[in-house]
């Protein structure tokens, strides 16, 4: 029984979430361009981790400085992200928006990771 109340849970959760995010991307008509793309979603998950600096999100991800900026300044418009300033350095971080949809995100890869292929 109490099993099933925290299955229950977590599904709705989750459902709360997926709802945020794809009412997300129907206002901000981003669709596949942003969310189904590896990238984007991995600086996302990335940052679930705490705050990064900005060409460290680069490095590990593998795009230019100036396409993480332009991600970052996007995530931010949507308030998934927030800057902080370090000095001359601004630190990335998720807001708690951000920190829900980064974890759908990152449930959605490992979901689609455990899909077997069939044949």
């Amino acid at each position: 029984m109490f099993m099933n109340k925290c299955v229950s849970s977590i599904n709705t959760t989750f459902s709360i979430i997926l709802n945020r995010v794809l009412s997300l991307i129907a206002r901000e008509k981003l669709g596949p361009r942003l969310f189904l793309r590896l990238k984007p979603v991995k600086m996302l998950v990335m940052l679930r981790n705490g705050p990064k600096y900005a060409t460290v999100l680069s490095k590990n991800i593998d795009v230019t400085y100036s396409h993480t900026v332009k991600l970052l300044d996007l995530f931010n418009d949507l308030g998934l992200v927030e800057f902080e300033k370090k000095g001359r350095i601004k630190m990335v971080k998720l807001t708690r928006v951000g920190e829900e949809v980064a974890k759908a995100l990152d449930n959605a890869l490992v979901k689609i990771s455990q899909i077997k292929e069939k044949g």
